[in-house]
């Protein structure tokens, strides 16, 4: 696994860059965690490194959901000193929860090729959706400079919901061409993740990476997943 060096930026966030030998960068985006009390760990580690891929792990210790102030210019600076060691030809964002929701931001923001977003929340904003699992981080955001998710045009993106607590979020989102929505039904929020690493998130990870979309939405289903279909 690649060591991980740590690029400067300010509070409350924290990257790391692990070097890669190719054209591909992977953006990976912590979700909010196990301990309110410390930095999110890196995700994804392993799989986002694999075959000599770089990577940058992206963490926000005040689980902003990337409304805090700093966001856009640290996802900027990232993207700028993993540019300065490797010539990108293919940057891809994931992420789980608000790791997802993060990494869609940064989607808006950066020339991001394809994103793959586990759990998105559309919104943790109390004047969008009455949502109490996430309601006291949505007290310490202060100001929602995203209050809803947003779906940029520009880059393939594949959202996964698990339906059995996520319907309301996962619905809320709207169908957009360019958008692979996954379903899965009877999987919780918090079991998906867990449910993807063991039916086949790796492959999932490198579909996206190499663009694959038939790989990728055939590893879904055979995870138990459907796909929303767009109205005709």
């Amino acid at each position: 696994m690649s060591s991980l060096e740590p690029v400067l930026v300010p509070l409350p966030f924290a990257v790391d860059y692990a070097p890669g030998v190719g054209g591909t960068l992977v953006m990976v985006f912590s979700s909010i965690g196990h301990d309110p009390d410390r930095m999110p760990e890196p995700e994804f580690r392993q799989m986002a490194v694999r075959g000599g891929r770089g990577a940058l792990f992206i963490r926000d210790a005040s689980r902003s959901w990337a409304n805090a102030p700093e966001f856009d210019s640290v996802v900027r600076s990232a993207l700028h000193h993993a540019m300065s060691r490797q010539k990108l030809t293919r940057i891809v964002a994931i992420g789980v929860s608000m790791g997802a929701f993060s990494a869609l931001v940064a989607a808006s923001l950066l020339p991001i090729d394809a994103v793959l977003a586990i759990g998105p929340q559309f919104s943790i904003d109390p004047a969008v959706l009455d949502e109490p699992r996430w309601r006291d981080h949505a007290q310490r955001v202060g100001m929602f400079r995203r209050p809803v998710c947003p779906l940029p045009a520009r880059p393939w993106i594949c959202l996964m919901h698990g339906l059995a607590d996520d319907g309301v979020q996962a619905m809320s989102f709207p169908l957009q061409r360019g958008v692979d929505h996954i379903l899965f039904d009877g999987i919780t929020h918090g079991r998906l993740g867990p449910h993807l690493k063991q039916t086949g998130l790796q492959g999932l990870v490198d579909a996206l990476v190499t663009g694959d979309r038939r790989r990728l939405l055939r590893i879904a289903r055979a995870a138990g997943g459907r796909r929303r279909q767009l109205p005709r």
